[in-house]
């Protein structure tokens, strides 16, 4: 029988070839994913490991929980603290350090390093162990700095260059006096580090004196443990804390590995998906194999071969062909994962070098998930092979489904469907994260209810295509007949389609509805012309807002500024205005009161509202972060969003309990209104700074569309391989109706049915089958679109649904130009046989 098996495998290459090549590309995937993530995560762990090593033991302040009405924080690690730690017995010297956001501009003005990744930070002395030169000396005061060498070698930069740069807003200009090195794990990954001498860094990120950490070096025979106690005992231990230099690696390195494990598992759910569909080809495939075999198994049977035996032959020619599929996978993957390194690149991305890393695991991954996959996918036909008596099958007799079994396939499938709806719907009740979970059940009960169904839902939904297939004569009314010939094998191939089509669609309705609800939002609640804010979200200095007020043509500013604070023992974020304009700014619904904002009134959105009992005339008691106390009334309580919401009062309230006043962003209301003229202005006003975004509403919401967009072409491409591996099974379903009906077809030529018309009719049967599942995918797509934005609606207001007709009318396209390219060689093959050999075939 294993004989018998291999010498079928290599006499069915061509048609074998396409189950090959589905398992291949989703083995690939696989393979790919996990060579690529560990690469990337080795390298980075590496480089980060790097960087510890100045590090013995590390000193950091320990953060001070809120209690009471004191407002939680981080105690500064001062200049005493410093000379205590470099004093400690077994330290032979210490650095301290000090970090901040700071944006380098290329000579063309345009940000370096993508904004999160553009960092700031202190060059030690003279020399610093950290960050060797490789060109000039060390900054020293405002106007000089350090740039690492890649950012220099991006920019074209060179000692004695003046650079352009910002910290909080406004725009410095020091001259560059030095290069250097670093194994800084941002700057490995495209970003941007600029040092300061120690006195300039501390006053540019607001350190008044003090560091963020204090790196300790031990001395010569003195491990990193015995240090450690010696800082602990030389040190407060209420608001210092120590971590030694390998714990440091230890956690930077579990910590680039869980971020790549949430890449990694994104990219195995497409893969997945590929897999998935790709079964639908491999059942196919040996469904047809087995068809052509049949009286070859019955003969086996008749001389003594058993049931069992017909289906391992069958299950062996599976294992031969997913072992050839995961061996050639693997080496495809292994080529993706360098590919996808070298991709980076091209986005800006710098990754830091290491070989490629092939482990055990993802040899292991992919040989399992291909053989597993393929021997699964074809045990069924293998079993339904063995079952057909012998004498039937030698006598043509094939076995149908019968009524009971259609009946129960029915049956099963409605229950899951009906299951799958409800829990949908229940789930469009809950709130936030709580519906997630079971939104998914029911998805995945939906999705295989009407996989179950396919074959009852074929018949009415093709059908309704008879009126369109009329037109094209007796080659529409004989693809029609074909389609729905064995609903089995339409349903499975259709399927295949319908589960692409089902996320492309989805995803593109829940990302236009979103767009349209933000739409809404910015255009309902803000009546300022321009908002600014920095360009990776960190905080504005309050220079800039005094800046724009000075602006001409500018009539009314107000910053938003974010501030802790204790009320009733839980700790609330306070955002500062000016009280006198914030009105002019705003468009924010009042359901309660008046909207005023000053001395000690306020305004509450509804939920805080709610959450704490107030109504306007209500009076409360704040404790701010300097630990003093004011009592405040609520003028009004107004209806909040995602964009403004909370408690607002006067900065002229908040500011004096500030020691550091930062702003989020600041909006802006101009005599002259939006125009590129103006915002040309505002720009020039703030230097041209490249680190500062000067927008109006549509610029805010193009900028969320981009992140949408971004979003939704990662996942067509992903999702373009599951479409693909859907092609091969459209592929192969009509190779094997051809197959099957070469008797039939033989019949059609000999009574005058002419090439093109066979051609014609093998055609429209693709097309029609790829449109069936294309109307399922979309369909089933909407709904869950539908149903996830009504998720999304409990907590977004401006939410509601917005089909995209013409993205769906392309979807609707893509299915049918998937059946036109797929029925290509089997039209041909069918159009080519040969009348008279047709007719004979049994």
């Amino acid at each position: 029988m294993f004989r018998t098996a291999l010498r079928n495998v290599l006499a069915h290459k061509a048609r074998l070839l396409m189950t090959v090549l589905a398992v291949m590309l989703g083995v690939a995937f696989v393979s790919g994913t996990l060579v690529f993530t560990n690469t990337i995560s080795e390298a980075y762990q590496k480089s980060s490991a790097k960087g510890f090593d100045q590090v013995d033991v590390a000193v950091e302040p320990k953060y001070q929980e809120s209690k009471g009405d004191t407002v939680g924080k981080s105690p500064e690690l001062t200049q005493a603290l410093f000379d205590r730690a470099e004093r400690a017995p077994g330290a032979a010297s210490a650095i301290g350090v000090v970090n901040g956001f700071t944006a380098v501009a290329d000579k063309d003005g345009k940000l370096i390093g993508g904004g999160f990744q553009s960092r700031g930070g202190n060059y030690w002395g003279d020399k610093d162990p950290r960050y060797p030169l490789t060109d000039g000396r060390a900054p020293s005061g405002k106007d000089q700095v350090a740039i690492d060498s890649e950012t220099a070698s991006r920019a074209g930069y060179k000692v004695g260059d003046t650079v352009r740069l910002s910290v909080d807003g406004p725009v410095l200009t020091p001259k560059i006096t030095a290069i250097f090195t670093t194994d800084d794990g941002n700057v490995a990954a495209g970003g941007s580090l600029a040092l300061f001498d120690t006195a300039t860094a501390q006053q540019l990120f607001g350190k008044n004196g003090t560091y963020d950490e204090i790196d300790v070096k031990a001395e010569a025979g003195t491990s990193q443990a015995q240090l450690k106690a010696a800082l602990d005992k030389a040190l407060p231990k209420d608001t210092t804390e120590t971590t030694t230099g390998q714990k440091l690696a230890d956690d930077q390195a579990e910590s680039t590995a869980k971020a790549m494990d949430g890449l990694k598992q994104g990219l195995l759910v497409f893969a997945g998906i590929a897999l998935f569909v790709g079964t639908f080809i491999i059942a196919n495939t040996f469904t047809m194999l087995v068809a052509q075999r049949t009286k070859e198994l019955a003969l086996l049977r008749a001389v003594g071969a058993s049931r069992r035996q017909v289906t391992r032959s069958v299950l062996i020619e599976a294992f031969v062909v997913g072992t050839v599929a995961a061996v050639t996978g693997l080496v495809a993957g292994i080529g993706i994962g360098a590919a996808l390194r070298s991709l980076m690149g091209s986005f800006g991305a710098t990754v830091p070098d290491g070989p490629l890393i092939i482990t055990p695991g993802t040899v292991g991954a992919a040989l399992a998930v291909g053989i597993l996959i393929t021997m699964l996918a074809a045990w069924l036909p293998g079993r339904r092979a063995a079952k057909i008596p012998p004498v039937a099958a030698m006598s043509s007799v094939h076995a149908k489904a019968t009524t009971k079994s259609l009946v129960l396939r029915n049956t099963i499938g409605a229950l899951f469907s009906g299951a799958g709806i409800a829990v949908v719907l229940a789930a469009t009740t809950m709130s936030g994260s709580d519906g997630q979970a079971p939104m998914g059940l029911g998805a995945v009960l939906l999705i295989i209810g009407v996989f179950v169904l396919t074959p009852l839902l074929s018949r009415p939904l093709i059908a309704a295509a008879a009126p369109v297939l009329r037109v094209f004569g007796i080659s529409g009314k004989l693809a029609r007949q074909n389609s729905v010939r064995n609903p089995r094998r339409t349903a499975a191939t259709a399927s295949a389609l319908m589960i692409g089509l089902t996320l492309i669609t989805g995803m593109t309705v829940m990302a236009g509805s979103l767009q349209t609800a933000i739409d809404k939002m910015a255009s309902s609640a803000i009546k300022a012309d321009y908002v600014v804010s920095m360009a990776n979200g960190n905080f504005l200095s309050p220079d800039v807002e005094k800046k724009l007020t000075g602006t001409e043509g500018v009539t009314a500013t107000s910053p938003l500024r974010n501030a802790p604070s204790r009320i009733d023992g839980e700790t609330e974020y306070l955002t500062g205005v000016k009280g006198s304009t914030i009105g002019e700014l705003t468009d924010l619904k009042v359901e309660n009161g008046t909207f005023e904002v000053g001395g000690d009134k306020v305004v509450v959105d509804s939920d805080t509202a709610e959450l704490h009992g107030w109504k306007a005339g209500s009076d409360f008691t704040v404790s701010y972060e300097d630990g003093k106390k004011q009592q405040l009334t609520v003028a009004g309580v107004y209806e909040g969003n995602e964009m403004v919401r909370g408690i607002m009062l006067d900065l002229g309230t908040l500011s004096p309990h500030q020691s550091n006043p930062t702003d989020m962003q600041v909006m802006v209301k101009t005599s002259d209104g939006v125009s590129g003229a103006t915002k040309d202005q505002l720009e020039k006003a703030l230097g041209t700074n490249p680190a500062i975004k000067v927008q109006d509403k549509k610029d805010i919401s193009n900028d969320i569309a981009q992140m949408f967009t971004l979003i939704l072409n990662m996942v067509y491409g992903l999702l373009a391989m599951a479409v693909l591996v859907a092609v091969l099974g459209v592929i192969n379903t009509l190779a094997m109706s051809v197959f099957e009906r070469s008797q039939e077809i033989g019949m059609l030529r000999a009574i005058g049915l002419d090439r093109k018309g066979i051609k014609r009719m093998v055609r429209l049967e693709s097309l029609v089958i790829s449109l069936f599942g294309g109307v399922l995918g979309i369909g089933l797509g909407v709904f869950f679109g539908w149903a996830a934005g009504e998720l999304l609606g409990t907590s977004l207001a401006t939410y509601e649904l917005v089909l995209p007709w013409a993205r769906m009318a392309v979807f609707l396209l893509l299915a049918a130009t998937v059946g036109i390219l797929a029925a290509l060689w089997p039209a041909r093959r069918a159009a080519r046989l040969n009348m008279l050999t047709a007719i004979k075939t049994e």
